[in-house]
């Protein structure tokens, strides 16, 4: 069963509670989605609180993927540029599927939606994201159309040790 993509969900204790279960089970799974794991939805809060300050001034907008239960499985932000010479793009930010919905094509049907709601705002040409070099993300999201336009050698440190590439991606809209 598909996914149902909202774009700016009501925002309650179901949505607070279900992305940040999702986030802390993405995290833990070996997600690259911005923290190294064991992490638990506690250490993830503030970062959460963060998002919905943006989502509340405009700034930025959650899409959402509900299951058939309307569980949080799925999530992008969307970022409004804010440099006044860079508005014709958008940020794509903490994009999720829940690891026991991996390999159902929800991952592309997200991209997908993600897509469909930037052509929807306001004179935005494109998508704009990074990922993790190392964890193949950066081969998914090439599969679903995004074309490598730089990457910073090192420029995240998972560990001590471990440093990965920061891989910056682009989607042209086509609008």
């Amino acid at each position: 069963m598909a996914l149902n993509f909202v774009l700016d969900p009501p925002v309650g204790p179901a949505l607070r509670d279900g992305v940040l279960s999702l986030w802390t089970d993405v995290s833990n799974a070996g997600g690259a989605v911005g923290f190294v794991p064991p992490v638990t939805a506690e250490e993830i809060r503030p970062e959460w609180v963060r998002l919905l300050a943006a989502m509340a001034e405009g700034r930025t907008r959650l899409l959402a993927g509900f299951d058939e239960d309307g569980t949080v499985a799925a999530t992008a932000f969307l970022t409004y540029n804010t440099h006044r010479l860079m508005r014709h793009w958008v940020w794509l930010y903490t994009v999720m599927v829940h690891p026991r919905e991996q390999g159902k094509g929800y991952g592309r049907e997200l991209l997908a939606a993600a897509a469909e709601a930037a052509r929807g705002l306001d004179g935005i040409e494109a998508i704009r994201l990074t990922c993790r070099g190392g964890t193949g993300a950066d081969r998914f999201y090439a599969a679903c159309g995004y074309k490598e336009v730089g990457r910073v050698p090192d420029a995240i440190r998972v560990a001590e040790g471990d440093d990965r590439d920061d891989v910056i991606m682009l989607l042209p809209l086509g609008v």
